[in-house]
């Protein structure tokens, strides 16, 4: 039956399920000996390394701290107070240098001034996906906001060829923390830990070779109401439990119902639950006060999300089959 409790856990009962699980894998599987858990302040991958610390203990648990030129000094601030709660061994590498020597920086703000010509040293930028889902169709088309130095707020929609290269080049930083990741990984024989929860996993919103690189994502089928219910239970500092998602790309602020998922994640986590469950439109819209309409355009949305990011969750495809390596 759809109602709002839905969602609810027997949370203990999930952690240790979790982080069982996960030794397991690690261990077994993977033949390694602890985790590596990139840190952002965000609610996933602090809830990731709570549970990476009932895994594995906090002596075998290692954070990543990766700022970079756009990132928010709050993520550093909330990174570094979490594995100072948890007890574990963290470093800061700020990879704004290797960025900027890959030249991520450069063709941004190439990309940005080919709508804004004066965009420059001072100003501030992000993308958004316009309207409100609820109220009408929508096309999935970006717009370039950006700031000036004297505040003022300037925005245009974005051509094809520039919302590209602005992915294209904002890509380069999940790719990079990535392989700093795979490095420490490597040198501690750790298994570098995934932080999708489901609404992302499901949905395509991680970069491929990027954030969607990992060993082990411990928290993929768990929905972000969920995550921020388990973050809460294991008494993480409150101003995680308690902080809305961003994207932490952009040097403008921006959160994730503006950049992708155009509605906040409570309700988001909701109608995935139906649309999962197969909760007819009409009993959906009853229990949230929504219209059936309403539900159907996420409905939609949501399956338009999962036929265009299908690649996303594709490993190397082969040409032609290769025998199973024999075991």
């Amino acid at each position: 039956m759809f109602n709002q409790d839905v969602l609810n856990l027997d949370l203990e009962k999930e952690a240790q399920e979790i982080s069982s699980k996960w030794r397991e894998i690690v261990v077994k599987r993977l033949m390694r000996r602890g985790a590596v858990v990139a840190i952002s302040g965000g609610i996933d991958s602090s809830c990731c390394a709570g549970l990476a610390v009932r895994a594995f203990g906090p002596k075998k648990v290692f954070g990543l701290l990766l700022p970079e030129r756009d990132s928010s000094s709050a993520s550093v601030d909330l990174g570094r107070q979490l594995a100072e709660h948890l007890g574990i061994e963290f470093i800061i590498e700020n990879i704004q240098p290797t960025l900027a020597a890959i030249g991520c920086y450069e063709r941004y703000d190439a990309a940005v001034k080919s709508v804004f010509p004066h965009f420059g040293e001072g100003w501030k930028s992000k993308i958004v996906l316009p309207g409100d889902l609820l109220t009408s169709d929508r096309m999935n088309f970006y717009r370039l906001v950006v700031q000036d130095p004297s505040g003022e707020m300037m925005t245009e929609r974005l051509p094809l060829q520039a919302y590209l290269e602005i992915v294209a080049a904002t890509n380069f930083k999940q790719r990079i923390r990535k392989t700093l990741e795979y490095f420490h990984a490597d040198r501690l024989n750790y298994a570098v830990t995934g932080t999708p929860n489901r609404l992302e996993y499901d949905q395509g919103f991680f970069v491929k070779n990027g954030d969607g690189a990992a060993d082990v994502k411990p928290i993929a089928h768990l929905y972000k109401t969920q995550v921020y219910n388990l973050a809460k239970h294991m008494e993480l500092p409150a101003n995680i439990c308690n902080s809305t998602p961003t994207t932490d790309t952009y040097s403008l602020e921006q959160g994730q119902d503006e950049f992708y998922f155009v509605l906040p994640y409570p309700e988001m986590d909701l109608l995935l639950w139906a649309k999962n469950h197969q909760v007819s439109a009409d009993n959906v819209a009853q229990v949230m006060e929504l219209d059936s309409t309403q539900v159907e355009r996420v409905f939609k949305d949501i399956d338009r999300k999962r036929a265009t990011t299908l690649p996303l969750h594709l490993s190397a495809l082969l040409v032609k089959e290769v025998p199973e390596i024999i075991k």
